[in-house]
């Protein structure tokens, strides 16, 4: 019975990480973006704070989950 639940978290903490990388790439991307787009643009500033509230959202999450981040 508790083997499963610990095969569970292991999955899900993989996934988490995943996504933790993906959305720092995202935010990354969306900064450079931002670097060279017209300053006035809110559009892009707009997609760079989202990318960058899923990415912290991501990471308090993991560290709720005591989840090893590197």
């Amino acid at each position: 019975m508790f083997r499963r639940k610990h095969k569970l978290k292991r999955e899900y903490d993989e996934k988490l990480r995943a996504l933790m990388i993906d959305t720092r790439e995202e935010w990354e991307q969306a900064k450079s973006i931002e670097k060279y787009a017209d300053e006035f643009d809110q559009e892009v500033v707009i997609r760079r704070k989202i990318a960058e509230s899923n990415h912290f959202y991501l990471y308090k999450e993991a560290k709720i989950r005591n989840l090893g981040i590197e």
